[in-house]
């Protein structure tokens, strides 16, 4: 062989392939960096102004009224452009500002590009302004850690994914001394402004913190951010106002391309089920665009289970004059069942296999688990209350905190909470799995919500799945259905006639394309029995080889796999709707800002319709707050949007449900949405979810008719 002189390291890495093989930044990254979203009509003028809209009316908490006095009265504005104005209006609009951001929960794709349009729309009004970028979430506003942002540093991030230019976290700033430091803060940068970014507690925080700082005339404004899309908001009338928080149409698609290849796996290998669970604590939003992206086998939207009532068992209550409560909702059994059924009927025409997606907080849906939820998180407020100790650090085991379950029931324990847990409490939480019992007495997170993402939500549903189908399979029900073409061809590859056989092994022989084993033989012992008194074998016969490879086709393995798509896809580059979206939101916050709004929420009207369409406004945040317990006392918040099962995303879904099950013989109907494509013509403009909802306004009285 021809000796190869190795080529010196330093002359290696100096070459340009290596330097760009290597290189931080590919070339998708550089056109992204690049590429510089389209702005809403109003933004192409001079300057803009704001109109208020008394169209839009809410429903005002009095709890509201009381706390927020100062905001309270804000309105619907919409964002209009204009090339004239009046010497002071215009001296106002360009003066030079202070103005700081601060990103606060989770990250969520096109965070940058928020800051990217307030930046350009800042520095276009007047070039002396200055934005402050608060480090880490709100602990940078508490302690006064924080960057100015300059030209460089934004444009390196722009139409990137994550929150890395100022990091993020997720503390909130919910008591009076953090509310004084941050005040403080604002004070000492001279803010005329202070920006938020976040979820529906985020927003709650915006709206406190513009009641405490209006007398200082520091306006704030609010950014709705968070891949589940549970922000969204409606006025009285059901008048869409915010159709969609942003990064969930990025998510949505990372979580489909991901769940589109295990698809197309499962269809491949043919001997697993995908369990796919999605982030959506408190909605379904991401499960909904997940089914209308990919067509999975199987897609459970929690909304639809709350609504689910058996009737079978409110006929039969109704007959014997009585009222059995567990009819109404969902129940973890009956939903195993449902899960079931759908596997069973797959597999009778020979697809042992599938993927079925699962929202994050599905069991926050079932009943049952709901009851042990609001149970539990009232004991544990209650007991940090009244001894002033956190409850995880005095119970640290699980065998602590169910002796202190089972004090209560016995009545050993005499504070406000032992007429809260029941004997028939008792009784069924213990029934349930160990790591479940656990999950459920899981620290609580800094809201005091129940963390589902801690809780293998899909585990509990999926033992009593795998325990019916052994129920079933023992009982002959379970069966994989053998091709009738596959038989004819093993027995006579055999030498046996199929004809003969045929009728003794399957139930419904020559009647399907597809061949169930007959009930009755249940295992190689039962089908000897059945052949040997059909006189097609003595006692000492062998089975045939090929009669028993058609059994063993016939014989199921429930194997799963088990997947969580969360944090994947709220750190992935933003699609191109989600940068467009992003990036006209900075304006109209600066728009907002500039206008002297304070205690809004920067959004877009129309998002659900084409981008011509698409007009800035500003939401008041205080009018949509609502009193809801958090940590065992009620607080004002936000309130999270559901999916709503009228909707006609969720209706085309429900639909199409049998037929993307696909029980029949032939093949699947998944659907490839393909990568993140930023570049080229082929992206889609919005989520799904959205594009169907706009036709909810355009065909009048449509019903689920065919």
């Amino acid at each position: 062989m021809p000796e190869h002189t190795p080529v010196r390291l330093d002359k290696l890495l100096d070459h340009p392939a290596v330097v760009d093989a290597v290189a931080d930044e590919n070339l998708e990254l550089k056109e992204r960096n690049a590429y510089r979203p389209p702005a809403c009509e109003v933004f192409k003028q001079a300057h803009t102004a704001l109109q208020t809209d008394p169209s839009y009316q809410f429903e005002i908490d009095k709890e509201a009224r009381r706390q927020l006095a100062h905001i309270i009265g804000n309105t619907v504005q919409r964002v209009e452009g204009s090339d004239t104005s009046d010497d002071a209006g215009l001296a106002s609009y360009t003066k030079a500002r202070h103005i700081g951001i601060v990103f606060s929960g989770g990250p969520a794709p096109g965070g940058h590009n928020v800051i990217a349009g307030l930046f350009d729309a800042a520095k276009k009004a007047n070039p002396q302004t200055r934005l402050f970028g608060f480090l880490m979430g709100p602990d940078g506003i508490i302690e006064g850690n924080y960057t100015e942002l300059t030209q460089d540093l934004v444009d390196r991030y722009r139409n990137l994914g994550g929150f890395t230019m100022i990091r993020t976290g997720r503390t909130k700033i919910d008591n009076q001394k953090k509310m004084s430091l941050s005040r403080e803060t604002c004070k000492r940068l001279e803010l005329d402004a202070l920006v938020v970014v976040g979820g529906d507690d985020s927003n709650t925080n915006a709206a406190f913190l513009a009641q405490e700082m209006f007398a200082d005339g520091i306006q704030v404004i609010g950014v709705p951010k968070t891949i589940d899309g549970d922000i969204q908001v409606r006025d009285a009338r059901g008048r869409v106002l915010c159709a969609m928080s942003f990064g969930f149409h990025t998510a949505a698609r990372a979580f489909s391309q991901a769940i589109a290849n295990l698809c197309t796996d499962t269809s491949s290998d043919v001997k697993y089920w995908h369990v796919c669970k999605v982030m959506g604590r408190v909605a379904s939003h991401l499960a909904l665009e997940v089914a209308l992206q990919t067509h999975a086998n199987m897609t459970l939207i929690g909304e639809d289970l709350a609504d689910y009532m058996d009737y079978d068992r409110l006929a039969k209550a109704e007959k014997e004059g009585v009222v059995d409560y567990t009819a109404y909702g969902m129940t973890l059994r009956h939903l195993s069942r449902v899960i079931c059924d759908a596997v069973m009927d797959r597999a009778t025409v020979g697809k042992n296999y599938g993927v079925l997606v699962i929202p994050e907080g599905v069991l926050e849906f079932i009943n049952e688990i709901q009851v042990f939820i609001i149970k539990l998180n009232t004991i544990i407020g209650n007991y940090n209350k009244v001894h002033d100790r956190d409850f995880h650090t005095a119970f640290p085991t699980l065998g602590d905190k169910l002796e202190y379950l089972r004090r209560l029931v016995r009545g050993i324990r005499r504070d406000v909470s032992y007429n809260i847990w029941n004997a028939r409490d008792d009784e069924l939480f213990n029934d349930i799995p160990e790591f479940f019992q656990e999950g459920l007495l899981t620290e609580r997170d800094s809201h005091g919500n129940f963390q589902f993402s801690q809780v293998e939500t899909e585990k509990v549903l999926l033992d009593l799945v795998k325990d019916y189908l052994g129920i079933l399979k023992e009982k002959g029900r379970y069966k994989i259905g053998v091709e009738e073409a596959q038989f004819i061809k093993i027995m006579q590859q055999g030498g046996l006639d199929p004809d003969h056989y045929g009728r003794i092994l399957f139930d419904n022989w020559q009647q399907a394309r597809y061949l169930m084993v007959k009930q009755t033989i249940i295992s190689k012992k039962t089908l000897k029995a059945a052949l040997i008194k059909a006189g097609f074998l003595g006692d000492e016969d062998a089975i045939p080889t090929p009669i028993e490879k058609i059994y063993e086709l016939s014989v199921p393995k429930f194997k799963t796999q088990s997947h969580f798509y969360g944090y994947d896809g709220r750190g992935s580059d933003p699609t191109r709707f989600d940068c467009i979206y992003t990036y006209n939101l900075g304006l109209t916050t600066f728009s907002l800002i500039a206008n002297g709004a304070t205690g809004q929420m920067a959004a877009i009207l129309n998002l659900e319709q084409d981008f011509h369409h698409w007009h800035p406004i500003g939401i008041p945040i205080a009018p949509l707050m609502h009193l809801e317990e958090r940590k065992g006392k009620l607080e004002l918040v936000l309130e999270k949007s559901v999916v709503d099962v009228d909707s006609p995303a969720f209706r085309v879904v429900k639909a199409f449900r049998e037929k993307w099950l696909a029980a029949t013989p032939g093949g699947d109907h998944y659907r490839h949405p393909g990568p993140i494509r930023f570049t080229g013509t082929s992206e889609e403009d919005r989520p799904i979810t959205l594009l169907l909802n706009a036709l909810g306004g355009h065909m009048g009285g449509a019903t689920d008719a065919p």
